[in-house]
């Protein structure tokens, strides 16, 4: 696995993710296992192997998220950022048909579930980065290249809707 960066408030849900899993689901499966195990027959017991197999789940993922927690580096704003396209930035951009797009760079770990966040990592976001408002970024895709123009730079949680 390799080092990887992320926010803080990436950072925070990954370890609330794994409280959860430790504390509350896991104990709760753990019980359901037990429960349906004193039923008798295990082979047939269609409880008993649904939930032993979510119990491997929650465990492979507490694993996961034990290492991944040692593993990254989170990164906190700096002011000297202001202004300007680095990680952690919300930002807006469009290009000459109008279209309009706002996401937040962030870490790989964080973009699951999230339609307004893009990894680090994306063409999108290494395109952008260093880049002010106004600013012009070519960014490569499948269909060819793309240009968008940055109408807005913020380390806010206000850019989020």
């Amino acid at each position: 696995m390799r080092t990887s960066i992320i926010t803080k408030e990436g950072h925070e849900a990954l370890k609330d993710e794994l409280d959860y899993l430790w504390r509350v689901q896991r104990p709760e499966v753990t019980q359901k296992v037990s429960w349906a195990a004193a039923l008798g027959d295990r082979s047939e017991n269609a409880d008993y192997q649904y939930n032993k197999k979510l119990l491997r789940e929650i465990d492979r993922r507490v694993r996961y998220l034990r290492k991944r927690l040692e593993d990254i580096r989170v990164i906190e704003y700096s002011s000297e950022q202001e202004g300007r396209v680095f990680f952690g930035a919300w930002v807006e951009i469009e290009n000459d048909e109008g279209e309009l797009k706002r996401f937040r760079i962030v870490g790989y770990d964080e973009i699951y579930g999230r339609k307004d966040y893009i990894s680090i990592d994306s063409p999108m976001a290494r395109a952008l980065l260093k880049k002010e408002v106004g600013d012009e970024a070519t960014v490569q895709t499948p269909q060819g290249e793309m240009c968008w123009w940055i109408n807005e730079v913020s380390y806010e949680n206000s850019m989020h809707n």
